[in-house]
C-alpha cells in the first residue's frame, strides 16, 4: 500500500509528534534521529531534511509540546466563567494527575536544559507564559471582587512551583500518592493563595479512588499520609 504523500507542514508535524513520544520513552540524551525515523518507517535522511541536527529536532519537539499546552491553557482561562472556576480548571489540568504536559517529557527537558541554552530558553518561555496567564486571571478575580490577593504574580509563582514539585515527586515515585489526594492538595493550594475557604472535599472528606478517606487511612496506619521523601 502506497504511503500518503504529506505536505511539508504535515510531515514536520508528524516528525515532531514522533520526536516527543521518543523523548518521553528514551530520554533526551539517549534519543537518536534513527529512533524517530524508525517509529514512522521513514529514512534518517528524511528527518535530517527537516531538522539538520538532533539538537534542532529536540528543541523543535519541546516547542511543539509547549505550544500545545499553552493553547489548551488559553482555552481554559478564556472561558466565560468566574475567575475562580477558570483558575481551578487550569490548576487541576496542570497538576500531575491532569492532562497538561507529558510530565516525563518536561522533567527530561528541565534536566537537559541545564547544559542546552536553546532548550533552556524553550522551557523558560513556557514557564513565563504559564505564570503570566495565571497571574492575569488572578488579577481579574481581584478586580471583580471575587477574592483578595495582594500579589497575583507571586501567587502564580507559588502555585506553579508547588505543582511542579509534586509532578517531579509523583513521576519519580509512581503510585506514591492517589489522584484524589493530589487534586485535593491542588485545590487547597489555590484556595490558600486566593484567601478562600477550602471546599469540603479538600478538607479530607472525599473518598479516594480505593473508597477510603484520607482520615481513615491515617487511623489505619497510625498517622497522616506523608509524601515520599527525597
Amino acid at each position: 500500500m502506497a504511503r500518503v504523500r504529506l505536505s511539508v507542514a504535515e510531515r514536520r508535524e508528524e516528525l515532531l509528534r514522533a520526536a516527543v513520544e521518543q523523548i518521553e520513552a528514551r530520554g533526551v540524551t539517549a534519543v537518536r534521529i534513527s529512533d524517530v525515523a524508525s517509529a514512522l518507517g521513514v529514512s534518517n535522511a528524511l528527518v535530517l531534511y527537516h531538522f539538520s541536527t538532533k539538537e534542532q529536532l529536540v528543541g523543535a519537539a519541546f516547542s511543539h509540546a509547549a505550544e500545545g499546552d499553552l493553547a489548551r491553557l488559553r482555552q481554559l482561562l478564556g472561558r466565560r466563567s468566574t475567575a475562580v472556576r477558570r483558575l481551578r480548571a487550569a490548576v487541576r489540568w496542570y497538576a500531575p494527575t491532569g492532562q497538561a504536559k507529558g510530565w516525563r517529557l518536561w522533567i527530561e527537558g528541565w534536566a537537559a536544559s541545564l547544559r542546552d541554552p536553546e532548550l533552556r530558553e524553550v522551557a523558560a518561555s513556557l514557564d513565563r507564559e504559564w505564570k503570566a496567564a495565571l497571574a492575569r486571571v488572578i488579577a481579574e478575580g481581584v478586580a471583580a471582587g471575587e477574592f483578595r490577593c495582594a500579589d497575583p504574580t507571586a501567587a502564580a509563582w507559588r502555585l506553579t512551583a508547588f505543582l511542579d514539585g509534586l509532578a517531579v515527586q509523583t513521576t519519580a515515585y509512581a503510585g506514591s500518592l492517589s489522584r484524589a489526594t493530589l487534586l485535593r492538595w491542588a485545590d487547597a493550594a489555590l484556595a490558600r493563595e486566593l484567601g478562600l475557604d477550602l471546599p469540603e472535599e479538600t478538607r479530607g472528606g472525599a473518598p479516594d479512588e480505593d473508597g477510603t478517606r484520607e482520615g481513615d487511612r491515617a487511623r489505619d496506619h497510625g498517622g497522616p499520609e506523608e509524601p515520599p521523601g527525597p
